[in-house]
């Protein structure tokens, strides 16, 4: 037997594409699963009534893609992104796991005030202050759950991480990728405004605080998949290969 590894090589441009088609994908998926889970999300007193969980658990479905979707964006850009910067590489799949830890703790959650509803709710004797009490509590899980998750990592995540990454490596312009690091950096100050009070989440002042994250989220995988990254060198899938040398830039 031999101790030789076959190294499977990939075209930049592949990486590339599936990197734009899983970020996009969170987008569709965050936007869908949120909405479909609004009914339980938006009322405490969903647990007491004759809600549609078909509904909620489609959109449960739909955020358990999004977490799918998370961290393939950082699966699928760390062979590339580590020949230029590990630690931005390691940094950003770390984030990205953090991020959708928040995410399922928010979907469990509310999955439990579904099955709480499906179980107790207009059963003999069952106790409609308790079943409120618990109702509020477990939505207000979701609601911190998200403002650390979206509210908090994504900006940290993919604003800053990313941002910083894209810009060492030079694999988008680095005009996009100062994009990425200013929309990060007022994302994250708005969560901190969030947090202390100063505005509400979902306010229309946290929005304009995450203008700058949104534009960079919707622009970077446009742009990957129009132009794809920045390198012509073929990129080596093998945990063997040395890292340390980084591959030239196509300057445009």
């Amino acid at each position: 037997m031999t101790d030789t590894k076959e190294r499977q090589q990939m075209d930049p441009k592949k990486i590339a594409r599936a990197f734009g088609i899983l970020f996009i994908l969170t987008w569709v998926t965050a936007i869908a699963g949120r909405e479909l889970m609004s009914p339980v999300h938006s009322d405490p007193r969903y647990i007491l009534g004759d809600g549609s969980d078909t509904r909620v658990l489609l959109g449960a479905v739909f955020e358990f893609l999004l977490i799918v979707t998370n961290i393939g964006t950082a699966v699928v850009l760390f062979p590339i992104a580590r020949r230029y910067i590990q630690t931005g590489a390691v940094g950003y799949v770390t984030a990205r796991i953090v991020e959708c830890t928040f995410i399922l703790v928010g979907l469990l959650s509310l999955l439990t005030v579904v099955a709480l509803r499906q179980d107790l709710a207009g059963g003999a004797g069952a106790d409609t202050a308790s079943l409120i009490t618990v109702g509020s509590a477990l939505t207000a899980t979701y609601d911190w759950a998200f403002l650390f998750g979206p509210g908090l990592m994504a900006g940290v995540a993919n604003g800053l991480i990313l941002g910083y990454v894209m810009y060492r490596s030079g694999l988008v312009p680095r005009r996009l990728a100062m994009l990425g690091l200013a929309g990060g950096s007022i994302h994250v100050l708005g969560f901190c405004f969030v947090l202390f009070g100063a505005i509400d989440a979902g306010s229309s002042g946290q929005f304009l605080f995450s203008i700058g994250e949104m534009a960079w989220e919707a622009t970077l995988p446009i742009y990957v998949l129009l132009k794809g990254f920045k390198t012509t060198e073929t990129i080596t899938l093998d945990e063997s290969a040395p890292t340390t040398a980084a591959p030239s830039i196509a300057r445009v």
